[in-house]
């Protein structure tokens, strides 16, 4: 029966029940839909609503494989191997009769039966399964009364999640459903467990990040990004091996590097650890005091800062940056800012990756090499350094400063390591970067926030870190048998005795030779000591004179004059030097009569014990309301003449030491004036 074409009321009915059929038809079609099995055979998807279409298109055997491969196991499992592994910590093919029953039913309902959720449900429904294997005959009723007696065991497998930082970086870049990396998972669960245990050592808030590569090959070993990915308060969601931050002294060899190629230097080049101030920059070392007279090899084991800016300086900032870029290890700098003399001690940026890679150089003969995340990743590196010289700083960063002198005795028990620490300003960021007989291992510890962590360093907080992932490193190849590759002297590099102050051979007996030091050398080349731009009396070392019989500087027209030439040390270090080094005392007198037309400069007139522009302040932890200094001037001639704030304040003698006393806050300038005329003058604030 047709329904009506008029009568709105009729039609409406008619309408309705047709949609609701409709609707029916559809809800049925969804809920077909919602079985739908996914295949994949020839390269196409073919889609099925019941097994029994299936059949017309694979075998059953084959659709029993799909079907456990696919089939839902509770939560994300997907799979009998997925769930086999995840409850039960073993492949399916070692499973037993109650193990393979349980795994049988549960995609009945896979959210209700979870046997971590509901063992007793789980074992319940298991058991239905075994007792109808008995009454079908498909075992024996001995083998299912075994069966029913094995309880519901789960294993308490926690989820893997190795280099959880890493897979982050890589599945952001990589679209694949399975990346392979160069990581070694049992090196680095075993360095994750170690980090782990390191939580209760550094202060709340503190992070660390962990990155060992296989220097032969360039193959990133172990990515540990933070020590906790769940710790919120140590930032444990940032990797800390990508970002940016200050390197300290980090820089410092490959500048050492540089200056050897460049023929600046050799290894037992005198530089100068000594005040200095660049307009308005004046470094200092980290423990805040001098060594005056340092070998190039003792200043970059010690990382001592002015001898870097030293060598800087000559260098070039901007030079040493472009031959870095160019090799491969930018440095990130503010906006507009070019390099300058701060670099050296950290003044710029740099990824933990990228200068972990670039001690690369000091392994691979010069040539610096980018790391490999992925076994696809073509190798690429540059050089850099001359093997000489990266051999040079190598066995330097070991312990051995000299040829023919063994390890320092802290390095002895890791002679084969070579290493570098580095502090940020503020104590920011600790670092300490290694060069071991086959990896290259950065460690970095700080707070990811920047916020300065009191008495944070990279020889206290991070080389301890990084000495145990090399101990680590190196039991691991004595257990796999693996031979430690040596470090094979360059032919280029030879060794040579010099003296100081002139850093040259000379004879043994020569009067110009003050200090003897062996020194290993570039294509047996001894440069002299450098000469510092700001220190005009440095560019003439070896002075000539002309003396009479008496030993005494006369005109070199005077009769019966013989001409002499002695070795001056560097003004600047005369502080460090005994007195009978100074400039003063290494001069002969001057002749009464035929003196010289021209006398020789005298050594610069300095203040000692309080420095130009210092802030000053009472001890703490006293009621003194007074400040007791001691100053003392070097150089120029004997008697001196104190002033404060040009009122005149005492006078001594030579080196005798003044004494004296300031209550009131305010500025200050203290000058001295000598009996030849030459004045020097300091300015400093007291301070509450």
């Amino acid at each position: 029966m047709r329904a009506p074409r008029s009568g709105g009321k009729g039609r409406g009915k008619s309408q309705s029940a047709s949609r609701k059929a409709a609707n029916r038809s559809k809800g049925k079609a969804a809920s077909h839909d919602r079985r739908r099995i996914h295949l994949r055979r020839g390269g196409e998807l073919v889609f099925t609503t019941r097994s029994s279409r299936a059949e017309g298109h694979l075998p059953k055997a084959e659709i029993l494989t799909l079907y456990l491969n696919r089939a839902p196991y509770g939560g994300t499992l997907e799979g009998i191997a997925a769930a086999s592994w995840a409850y039960l910590d073993k492949p399916p093919a070692q499973l037993t009769a109650a193990e393979a029953a349980l795994l049988v039913v549960l995609p009945q309902s896979p959210t209700r039966l979870r046997p971590d959720r509901n063992p007793a449900g789980a074992q319940e429904a298991r058991d239905k399964v075994l007792r109808r294997m008995a009454a079908y005959q498909v075992w024996s009723a001995a083998r299912v009364e075994d069966a029913l007696e094995e309880p519901v065991r789960l294993v308490r497998k926690q989820e893997p999640r190795l280099a959880p930082l890493l897979a982050r970086r890589l599945s952001t870049d990589n679209a694949a459903a399975s990346i392979r990396t160069t990581l070694d998972a049992r090196l680095q669960s075993q360095l994750e467990a170690m980090l782990e245990a390191w939580k209760t050592r550094l202060p709340e808030r503190t992070s660390a990040a962990i990155l060992v590569i296989e220097h032969q090959n360039m193959a990133v070993r172990a990515y540990l990004g933070s020590i906790d990915l769940d710790d919120e308060k140590r930032f444990g969601h940032v990797d800390m091996v990508q970002a940016v931050r200050s390197p300290g002294s980090t820089l410092k060899p490959f500048l050492y590097g540089m200056a050897l190629d460049d023929g600046l230097i050799h290894s037992e080049s005198l530089l100068q650890d000594t005040p200095r101030r660049y307009s308005d920059y004046r470094p200092e070392n980290f423990s805040s005091g001098f060594a005056g007279p340092v070998a190039a090899s003792s200043a970059l084991f010690r990382s001592l800062n002015l001898p870097a800016v030293q060598l800087l300086e000559i260098y070039g900032p901007k030079r040493f940056a472009g031959q870095l870029r160019g090799a491969g290890l930018p440095l990130a700098l503010p906006d507009a800012a070019q390099p300058n003399l701060a670099i050296i001690l950290g003044g710029a940026g740099v990824q933990l990756e990228q200068i972990t890679a670039a001690y690369s150089v000091f392994a691979r003969g010069g040539r610096l090499a980018q790391p490999r995340l992925l076994p696809h990743t073509p190798l690429s590196e540059r050089r850099l350094l001359s093997p000489g010289a990266a051999w040079m700083v190598r066995r330097i960063l070991s312990g051995q400063l000299q040829p023919g002198q063994d390890a320092n005795p802290l390095f002895n028990r890791r002679a084969t390591l070579a290493w570098k620490t580095g502090t940020s300003y503020g104590f920011r960021d600790a670092w300490a970067i290694g060069v071991g007989p086959r990896y290259l291992v950065g460690v970095w510890i700080g707070r990811p926030d920047g916020t300065p962590v009191a008495g944070q360093f990279g020889a206290a907080s991070a080389t301890p870190l990084l000495l145990q992932t090399h101990d680590i490193l190196v039991n691991r190849d004595l257990q796999q048998g693996l031979p430690q590759p040596g470090e094979p002297q360059p032919e280029n590099v030879t060794e040579a005795t010099i003296c100081w102050p002139l850093g040259q051979p000379l004879a043994l007996d020569d009067p110009n030779c003050r200090r003897v030091r062996h020194a290993w050398t570039l294509n047996g080349l001894t440069p002299p000591t450098l000469h510092t731009p700001d220190q005009p009396l440095n560019h003439n070392l070896l002075l000539s004179v002309w003396l009479d019989r008496d030993g005494k500087q006369v005109a070199a027209d005077c009769p019966g004059a013989s001409q002499r030439r002695i070795a001056l040390w560097p003004a600047a270090l005369e502080p460090w030097l005994p007195v009978r080094e100074h400039r003063a005392s290494r001069l002969p007198a001057v002749a009464t009569s035929c003196p010289p037309r021209t006398p020789l400069p005298a050594s610069p007139l300095v203040i000692t014990g309080v420095r130009d522009g210092e802030n000053l302040r009472l001890p703490s932890g006293t009621r003194e309301h007074t400040l007791r200094l001691k100053v003392s001037a070097l150089g120029g001639a004997s008697q001196r003449w104190w002033f404060l704030n040009g009122a005149p304040l005492q006078r001594t003698n030579g080196h005798e030491e003044l004494a004296f006393s300031l209550q009131q806050r305010g500025p200050y300038q203290l000058s001295v004036l000598d009996e030849g005329g030459s004045s020097a003058s300091v300015q400093f604030h007291l301070i509450e």
